[in-house]
């Protein structure tokens, strides 16, 4: 006596071949639109994160006494060189403007801005943020006597 496994026909093997080949392409398309997904966000927060830390770094040059503004945007430049950014893709203001040479208690501003659309152009694998985004970072200290 044959047992059940051995009595399934070839044509109903194969129509349960092409269901589980179809249950793989719908979950396997879900699975990597959420990979992919996670890949983009998860470079956007780091490039968030890494103006942040230029930022910070363009400030602690900026509060010492005698600083100019090349000293605030070397150092903005090499903290996004060292992560992998293109300083150019990025613009640096300082407020107040340090030729003017603020006293000691004065709060110094630096922002930097950068476009999402060339910033993150090459690893966007779906696009789900938006080109025109705008990544801000910006620190304040005040100035040391």
């Amino acid at each position: 006596m044959k047992s059940a496994a051995y009595s399934i026909s070839g044509r109903a093997l194969r129509r349960r071949f092409g269901g589980s080949v179809l249950e793989m392409v719908l979950t396997l398309t879900i699975l990597l639109n959420l990979t992919f997904g996670a890949v983009e966000f998860g470079y956007y927060y780091f490039c968030k994160n890494t103006i942040e830390s230029a930022s910070r770094e363009g400030a602690r040059a900026a509060i010492v006494s005698g600083a100019a503004d090349s000293d605030v945007t070397t150092a903005v430049n090499a903290v996004l060189t060292a992560a992998g950014l293109t300083p150019a893709n990025f613009t640096t203001s300082i407020s107040p403007d340090l030729t003017t040479n603020p006293t000691a208690g004065t709060s110094i501003t630096i922002t930097i801005t950068g476009n999402w659309g060339t910033v993150g152009s090459g690893f966007r694998p779906l696009g789900i943020i938006g080109s025109n985004k705008t990544l801000t970072g910006a620190s304040v200290m005040r100035k040391e006597g």
